[in-house]
């Protein structure tokens, strides 16, 4: 069974850990080794989510049981925008619709602090397959853009949006 908590300051070591599992894997194949550890460095350095939560980013960390297995993150961009920053799960871990509840967990958070209506919104890289997890979570494909992110990269992402109701 899966166990959702809030994360804190404390959880900084255990979030850039579980990022240095999941992060390379999952961009193996979409980013260059360089952008992916440049990405990593820029998002999940100690500092940089220190930083985030200092920002009004909310972590949230899964556990099976008593074994950490992936992360959400969301943040109030605006009135009634959100923003889920980040939304990962352990490789051998997917398929087991974790992803699923991080996300239901995500948006009944943004319910609970902020009611409804409001929107949701996330980035996610045009070659990555989790565009189709989004779409059948309730999300579209509201438009799409190249970001540049620093050192020559740039971020080649959907951005994503639902209404929650």
């Amino acid at each position: 069974m899966l166990h959702i908590r809030q994360a804190t300051a404390d959880d900084c070591q255990l979030i850039h850990d579980l990022a240095w599992r999941i992060f390379p894997h999952t961009y193996r194949d979409i980013l260059t080794p360089e952008q992916n550890n440049y990405m990593m460095e820029w998002m999940y350095s100690l500092s940089s989510l220190h930083q985030q939560m200092g920002e009004g980013h909310v972590y949230f960390i899964a556990y099976e049981e008593d074994t950490p297995v992936g992360y959400v993150s969301v943040q109030q961009e605006a009135g009634d925008l959100y923003h889920l920053q980040k939304i990962y799960v352990l490789p051998d871990k997917q398929g087991l619709h974790y992803g699923e509840q991080l996300f239901q967990h995500a948006v009944a958070y943004i319910r609970r602090v902020h009611g409804v209506p409001c929107r949701m919104e996330l980035n996610v890289n045009r070659n990555n397959r989790a565009v189709t997890f989004y779409e059948r979570m309730g999300m579209h494909k509201d438009r799409s853009g190249d970001f540049p992110i620093g050192h020559g990269f740039y971020m080649n992402d959907y951005i994503m949006a639902m209404t929650i109701e």
